[in-house]
């Protein structure tokens, strides 16, 4: 397969802007930030205004917003906030995506790509910059400690970086896979990465609301301390802004590694006691002794694992003695899984530590997907399907076969007849031609080289002369010269 030819074309284009392409990467930039500010703003203002504060500390409140919807870790007096709700988060990373994926046209070169990349970390950068000098500044007003710088940037930069990749991936994936230059076996581990971590969320969410419905008798003792309607409503909302990070605890239940709430722990094999806060979402944690049922949960990932091994059987061309689509993909959901694991914990100030041990995590999650998933591969290479193929939606776009129609060179497409019409065709023309006789001549001289020095005969080889010397002349055509080629 020839490689993408990188042209003097492409340079140019990075270095120049059309005007409209200008206007579309402005949007890219300023669109998402601009509405992840603006809702950062309203929320801040709604909720010193319904705590009957003074507007005083409304500048650090909004810094601390934007920062903290970009799971940059914050220190509120003495209280350290490093769990904060992926709603928020996800919320801004699927605008940003979204903005990346309208911005890309179907002929992107990689310079387009670079601008559209850029623009996406430029606007949110250059917030993020704006609102660590705020928060620098309201230290000496409200209890706000500014947060790392590096940290601060990091964060932002990474989640908008994932949101430029996804985003150009959902719109463009077979121009992403061609730039990656990925093998078939890995754009496969991809595609069944994805599906493994959208199960393994599923089957974590159904557990949650299972164990919500089961405990809902002690939602009301956690709206007991709301005091009034606007207590109420915000407790609703911050139940449903942490969610996800409860679903992603539950994935650590689910595949047997257990979570930790601070002095609290909860697993299938037990459950360790401990203070909880009063947020009617936690009513779904068991705080009693673990069921003797509970380790029938682990069926779960083995499933997940062997239905992946499945799918990638039909999918990919992996064979039982190289299942390199199967273990990537296994690696690459226990990656994800990881990182969402990461992101959803943090320090809950007094209560200390709350999220997943990721080391165990890692390592048991992992073994669900690439152990059964083995197993499924396995046995639908002996049962089921013998080979795969690549994904449907993938296809190289410098594969020389895509620009050929076996159609046209289809046998079955040419008849007799059609060969017979054309002899006629040809015979009819040459009939009517009255112009002077074409006469070619061909003179040739058989010339026998010696053999190459180390070079020996081989008894009843072809020892047949190469015409090495020819000489070919055009006579009597009108008009024209003589042409001698050697």
């Amino acid at each position: 397969m020839p490689e993408p030819q990188h042209t003097d074309a492409d340079e140019a284009g990075f270095l120049s802007l059309t005007p409209e392409r200008a206007r579309v990467l402005v949007l890219v930039a300023g669109r998402p930030t601009t509405y992840a500010l603006t809702a950062v703003i309203v929320l801040a203002l709604a909720t010193l205004l319904s705590a009957g504060s003074d507007l005083t500390g409304t500048s650090g409140a909004i810094a601390a917003g934007w920062l903290g919807v970009h799971q940059v870790p914050l220190v509120i007096g003495k209280t350290s906030l490093g769990l904060l709700p992926l709603v928020p988060t996800a919320l801004v990373v699927w605008l940003a995506g979204r903005e990346c994926a309208r911005a890309v046209e179907p002929d992107c070169t990689r310079a387009d790509l670079g601008w559209i990349v850029g623009a996406a970390l430029a606007g949110p950068l250059l917030i993020t910059a704006i609102c660590l000098a705020v928060a620098e500044d309201a230290s000496g007003v409200v209890a706000l400690e500014p947060p790392n710088t590096l940290a601060a940037f990091a964060w932002v930069g990474g989640l908008y970086l994932v949101a430029a990749a996804g985003g150009i991936s959902s719109r463009n994936r077979r121009q992403v896979f061609t730039l990656l230059r990925l093998p078939e076996w890995a754009i496969s581990g991809m595609y069944g990465a994805g599906r493994a971590v959208l199960r393994m969320l599923g089957c974590a969410t159904a557990i949650v609301v299972i164990a919500f419905l089961v405990h809902v008798t002690r939602v009301g003792e956690t709206y007991q301390s709301a005091g009034n309607a606007a207590g109420v409503i915000g407790l609703t909302v911050l139940s449903l802004a942490y969610l996800p990070n409860l679903v992603v605890l539950a994935v650590g239940v689910l595949v047997g590694s257990g979570a930790q709430l601070g002095a609290a722990s909860f697993g299938v094999f037990s459950v360790v006691g401990g203070p909880i806060p009063a947020v009617p979402l936690l009513a779904a944690v068991p705080t009693g002794p673990a069921a003797g049922w509970w380790p029938v949960l682990l069926l779960l990932p083995a499933a997940i694992g062997v239905l992946g091994g499945l799918d990638l059987a039909r999918t990919s061309t992996d064979r039982i003695t190289a299942p390199w689509a199967t273990l990537s993909s296994a690696g690459l959901a226990t990656v994800a899984l990881l990182l969402l694991g990461a992101i959803a914990g943090g320090d809950l100030g007094t209560f200390g530590h709350v999220g997943l041990e990721l080391p165990i995590f890692a390592v048991v999650t992992f073994a669900w997907l690439a152990i059964p998933g083995y197993a499924g591969l396995v046995f639908a290479r002996w049962f089921l399907v013998p080979v795969g193929t690549a994904p449907a939606d993938y296809a190289d776009p410098y594969d020389e076969d895509d620009y050929y129609d076996d159609d046209y060179y289809d046998d079955e497409h040419y008849t007799d007849d059609d060969y017979a019409e054309d002899r006629d065709y040809y015979e009819d023309d040459y009939a009517d031609y009255d112009g002077p006789d074409l006469e070619v001549a061909v003179d040739g001289e058989l010339v026998e080289e010696q053999t190459a020095i180390g070079t020996v005969r081989t008894p009843g080889a072809d020892t047949t002369p190469d015409i090495v010397d020819a000489e070919v002349v055009e006579a009597d055509l009108p008009e024209s010269d003589r042409v001698e080629g050697r």
